[in-house]
């Protein structure tokens, strides 16, 4: 029974590593947008599969090592292939390491991840930014803000500085909230969730994607306004 169990989240993982294979066949297509949609589906997988290995008592080192393995190709070599042939490339070599970087940081961040991890059923508050909100963010940029050639004017600007920030936050200190359990929650707090999540869906859709990008942007820049209130506050105590 608990390798049936087992299965099932793996299987899940598994789902969450092909929508990262796809999202690099249909860059290479030049289409950046589904491409940028199988990402933002392999981040569903990925909250997914940790629901129902915690739901089903099935969590395991394996799994933790699958699902880093399947993050770096969904959440790490997918979205740098996709914002390298989608506008860094056009600055050659120099475009291709800035491309680079939210791979090979997200490995770092996620190898740090794995030997931080104590308990398998429980997740507290990630040190660093996790790795699929840094996917994210660059996915719904591009998915909002790209055309046939490229990313449009001038919003493209605002790339590479991002690239860069995410990038550092990913193998920093600055503390981000996991997502809240609803096992945990009331009822009048799950049908609020509910319903923020279906406002959310709904705006996304009649902003062609965009309120997505701002509000995983949101996020991103919440977590270092937090990080300097706290540290600011600390050292004057001190």
């Amino acid at each position: 029974m608990t390798n049936s169990k087992s299965f099932v989240a793996n299987f899940v993982t598994s789902l969450n590593l092909f929508c990262g294979f796809l999202a690099i066949v249909y860059t290479s297509h030049g289409n950046y947008k589904l491409a940028a949609i199988f990402i933002i589906m392999a981040a569903i997988f990925d909250t997914l599969d940790g629901i129902i290995a915690r739901l089903l008592s099935a969590s395991s080192r394996f799994g933790v090592e699958l699902d880093s393995l399947s993050d770096v190709v969904s959440f790490g070599a997918a979205p740098s292939f996709l914002i390298y042939k989608a506008y860094t490339y056009q600055f050659g070599l120099p475009g291709i390491i800035i491309g680079s970087l939210i791979l090979i940081f997200g490995a770092f961040r996620l190898a740090r991840f794995n030997i931080m991890v104590e308990d398998l059923n429980t997740k507290g508050d990630f040190t660093g930014l996790p790795i699929p909100l840094s996917a994210l963010t660059i996915s719904t940029l591009v998915f909002s803000y790209s055309t046939s050639s490229g990313l449009n004017e001038p919003f493209d600007i605002f790339i590479i500085p991002l690239i860069l920030l995410l990038s550092f936050l990913m193998v920093s200190k600055v503390r981000y909230n996991a997502l809240p359990k609803l096992k945990n929650k009331k009822i009048k707090e799950k049908i609020i969730l509910f319903v923020t999540l279906i406002i959310a869906l709904f705006l996304a859709f009649a902003t062609n994607g965009r309120i997505l990008f701002f509000i995983f942007l949101s996020i991103v820049l919440f977590g270092i306004f937090r990080h300097l209130y706290f540290s600011f506050f600390q050292k004057i105590r001190l």
